[in-house]
This record gives structure tokens, sequence and C-alpha cells, in this order.
């Protein structure tokens, strides 16, 4: 089984009245791992493309909790699948080992990143050809 099975679309519970909306994402509940790191994303043209990059030992969940985007999750043997995030109540869960691609941001994207471990750049992956080649060695 390759980690890109993995990936999968996650549904938050939402409250609402009259008030207003309140989406709820509980680490180990709702998310399925420990958060130890939140970040977004916001101000991304349409046209740039973020990411990049496969991480060994971080696991994500990515809401665009604002706007829009789409993401691209490869699994280095030329299987990819497109995501569109559009709904502040819905995520895409990333495992660690899949190669992600953000892109086509809409002007008023905010995309908030939730993640399993703290920065360290000594477990990104970087360069997609060297990523393939640590796929094809596991």
């Amino acid at each position: 089984m390759h980690n890109i099975d993995n990936v999968r679309m996650l549904e938050l519970p939402e409250l609402g009245d009259e008030k207003g909306n309140l989406v709820i994402a509980e680490s180990g509940k709702d998310i399925p791992f420990e958060i130890k790191r939140v970040f977004y994303i916001y101000g991304s043209d349409p046209h740039v493309v973020r990411g990049c990059h496969a991480n060994k030992v971080s696991e994500f969940v990515l809401i665009n909790v604002a706007g829009s985007s789409k993401v691209k999750v490869l699994d280095g043997e030329g299987n990819e699948i497109i995501y569109s995030l559009n709904r502040p109540k819905t995520g895409i869960y990333l495992p660690s080992m899949v190669w992600k691609e953000m892109y086509d941001f809409s002007s008023d994207s905010v995309l908030l990143v939730l993640a399993s471990t703290h920065y360290d750049e000594n477990e990104y992956v970087r360069d997609l050809e060297e990523y393939k080649k640590l796929v094809r060695e596991c």
C-alpha cells in the first residue's frame, strides 16, 4: 500500500445558528494526529505553486478556511490525485512521504495547515527525483 492510499478528505464538525458557524478540529479525534504546529498561507497568486515537497515524518491536514485552492498529491510512482479545497469545514489529510503541491489560490484564500511535528528542515524532500528514488527504495 502506498501512502497516497491514505490521503483522504476530512469533514470537520460544524455548529451553527443565527450568530454564525463554528468549525471544530480536535487532535486525535477530528485530526488523525497530535497537532504540534499550525501555520497558514495567504496572499498567494493563482499562478504560484507552493509546497513542492514531501516530508519523511510529518503528517498534515490542510483546510481552506477562506477562499479556495487545489492540492496535487503524488506517490512517486506515477499516480496523482487533485483535490479542491473550497469549504472551511473540509480538509485533506496528507500522511508522510507523499509529494504535495498547492496551487490555484483564489484571491481571498487562507490555507490553514496543521502539522504533526515541529519544523525540521532535515525531514523535507524538496527534489522530486530524489523523492521518487526514496519511494523506490522503500
